[in-house]
């Protein structure tokens, strides 16, 4: 898998806004198939930093509701990568 397909999207929340500038983690959408030595190897090439640590955690589809019946959103995978103190990533 290439780089690009690994990492989909950074996510911008509250949270993973004051980890970035406090404690140097960076938060991202992944492939569902990405394991973690992929994923450090895609933001390493992506970004130019040093991965010390990713973590990953699966996030489950929400069951939803409307007028015509039920329907479940679409989970995703969800990692956050520890970088050097010395390396930042700039998103905005």
């Amino acid at each position: 898998m290439e780089a690009t397909t690994i990492i989909r999207k950074p996510l911008i929340t509250e949270k993973a806004t004051f980890q970035s500038t406090e404690l140097g983690r960076y938060a991202f959408e992944v492939d569902r198939r990405a394991t973690k030595p992929q994923i450090k190897r895609a933001v390493e090439e992506i970004y130019h930093v040093r991965v010390l640590s990713v973590a990953t955690q699966h996030r489950k589809g929400q069951l939803k509701r409307n007028r015509y019946g039920y329907w479940k959103s679409a989970g995703m995978k969800r990692a956050i990568v520890k970088i050097h103190p010395d390396d930042r990533i700039d998103l905005f």
